[in-house]
């Protein structure tokens, strides 16, 4: 990807409704760190979460698509030195979400996507 969202990755990401129990899939741009996927829960800086966030809170198991493939993870919330670390390093890659981050209540959560099981599908 180009432009704003230069040096992060696409992926898809299955949760479970937090009300509903239905499946819900968002697009989301997010970054590796080592073996994990980690993704932002800025919501453009606004005052509120974005839904994804409130249903990995209440249920962590997720659904995550990266190009060809599929497979389960668990999301984990970063804090402390960690979050500072993924933080930075997101900065690094996307400054624009520092502007997020000046418009929104509180540090925005990063959610660490720890890969469960082997690749369910796979196109390659």
């Amino acid at each position: 990807m180009g432009g704003q969202f230069e040096g992060s990755l696409l992926l898809l990401l299955t949760t479970t409704g937090a009300r509903t129990g239905e499946s819900w899939t968002m697009p989301l741009a997010g970054m590796v760190d080592g073996d994990s996927w980690v993704v932002f829960a800025a919501n453009g800086g606004r005052p509120t979460r974005p839904g994804w966030y409130h249903n990995l809170r209440a249920d962590p198991k997720v659904t995550v698509e990266v190009g060809t493939e599929t497979f389960t993870a668990v999301a984990t919330f970063a804090e402390g030195e960690e979050r500072d670390r993924l933080w930075t390093k997101r900065i690094e890659l996307a400054p624009f979400m520092a502007d997020f981050q000046a418009t929104a209540p509180g540090p925005i959560p990063v959610v660490v996507l720890t890969r469960q099981d082997r690749a369910v599908s796979s196109d390659a």
